[in-house]
């Protein structure tokens, strides 16, 4: 096995870099942005003194101005929902996440407070002053930043030296999460959105796959993906059945496996086709999960793209096919080049065709995929596969994958205790 990281992919900071950048895009608008920030506690008088006490945790305190300065920070990042009532929540769990650091002296230099905040600029491509420069004009203090920055990297700190030793698998843990012990493996629980790309739509198109990637949450996703997605997974809002690791096409394993909950892919290039895939869990289950030497799949190709005529085609197709031999039947009197039987390793399947293949059983089709700059139709039919034995992915990255999911697990659980025991009053 090769060595894990020091530091293992535990979130530092609840903010990735699609929110991030567009806070980057926000400068423009941060005098606006600013204006709104003295709304953003309503049910506190305008007389009523800022830094006067507005929750006690334990034996510390959360000012007026500090709920009204996460408020801010988190409109301005683009958080839906109640930001109150999450600035709140989280100004809670940050005063409880601080004194469990304080007590076992891991507090974060200053330091380190700078090359954090360093490090969170970067992932808005800004430098640090841009950076502070564009909280400012939104309103936010720079020492909200630090406190907020000083939080983060001590939690991280906190949690590695606490329950990283527990959340490390052991080999055979490994092997049974790569399917190479012969008694478990990982599934993954994706949704997708698949959107057909031609000259004529590209610009739309890279303009919605931003705005999707910019949405939070399982359910904007899935309404993203019932509008538009040429998938039929589009009628269950683009939500897949949970799968095996193994099925994905080899390229795609750890672009997923590096994802976490919520989070979503970069736009995945299919030859006519762009996509995105949004992680909605992660588990180990018991049972062997095969790998393949090789992935045996029939395209027969249908004129007119995904018209109503091609897709009316194409389900006559698959209605009347129960294998693939039975295509021939199909594409006979028709050039030969219509139909395609062919066997390759899973590395070498294109990667539309590779992924619609994932979703398949055997005698299984797909109209998804699409040639000749849209204009042909590629109906797809699983064959059959030839099983090996083989780990296939990265070692390191699904040690890594259940180390993260672990220690989430592990921080929730003891967060949620240290507010169960600690003294909230508001």
């Amino acid at each position: 096995m090769q060595k894990l990281m020091t530091f293992p992919r535990f979130p530092l900071f609840a903010l990735g870099s699609a929110k991030l950048g567009r806070l980057a895009r926000s400068v423009t608008a941060a005098t606006a942005l600013a204006a709104a920030v003295t709304c953003a506690t309503p049910n506190v008088s305008t007389a009523q003194n800022l830094f006067s006490t507005a929750i006690r945790v334990n034996d510390g305190i959360i000012t007026y101005f500090e709920l009204q300065q996460r408020a801010a920070f988190l409109r301005t990042v683009g958080t839906p929902g109640n930001l109150e009532k999450r600035a709140r929540t989280d100004l809670i769990d940050d005063r409880l996440k601080l004194a469990a650091v304080e007590l076992a002296g891991m507090m974060p230099t200053e330091d380190e407070v700078d090359t954090g905040m360093v490090d969170l600029a970067q992932r808005a491509n800004l430098p640090l002053n841009e950076f502070l420069a564009a909280l400012k004009q939104a309103g936010i203090d720079q020492e909200t930043m630090r406190d907020f920055t000083r939080v983060g990297l001590g939690w991280r700190r906190y949690v590695s030296a606490r329950f990283l030793a527990r959340a490390r698998p052991t080999e055979q843990e490994i092997d049974r999460a790569m399917g190479t012990a012969g008694s478990g493996s990982v599934q993954v629980l994706l949704s997708e959105l698949i959107i057909p790309l031609t000259p004529q739509n590209a610009a739309q198109v890279q303009e919605f796959i931003g705005q999707v990637r910019q949405t939070k949450g399982f359910d904007a996703f899935s309404a993203a993906a019932a509008q538009v997605s040429a998938s039929d997974s589009r009628t269950n809002g683009g939500r897949l059945p949970w799968m095996n690791l193994s099925n994905l096409p080899p390229q795609l394993q750890e672009v997923v496996l590096n994802l976490k909950p919520g989070e979503i892919t970069e736009p995945v290039s299919l030859q006519g086709a762009v996509a995105l895939f949004q992680m909605r869990g992660l588990r180990e289950v018991e049972g062997r999960a095969e790998r393949f030497t090789a992935i045996e799949y029939a395209t027969y190709l249908i004129p007119g793209g995904r018209s109503p005529e091609a897709l009316a085609t194409a389900r006559t197709v698959a209605e009347g096919a129960d294998t693939c031999d039975d295509l021939y039947g199909f594409a006979k009197g028709q050039d030969p080049s219509v139909l395609t039987i062919q066997s390759l390793p899973p590395a070498e399947i294109p990667r539309d065709i590779a992924l619609e293949l994932a979703k398949l059983d055997a005698g299984e089709t797909s109209d998804v995929v699409t040639r000749n700059t849209g204009q042909t139709l590629a109906l797809v039919m699983l064959c059959g596969r030839t099983a090996e034995l083989g780990e296939g992915a990265n070692r390191e990255t699904v040690a890594n994958a259940l180390t993260q999911q672990r220690l989430e697990t592990l921080a929730n659980s003891h967060l949620a205790q240290l507010k169960a025991d600690a003294r909230i009053r508001e």
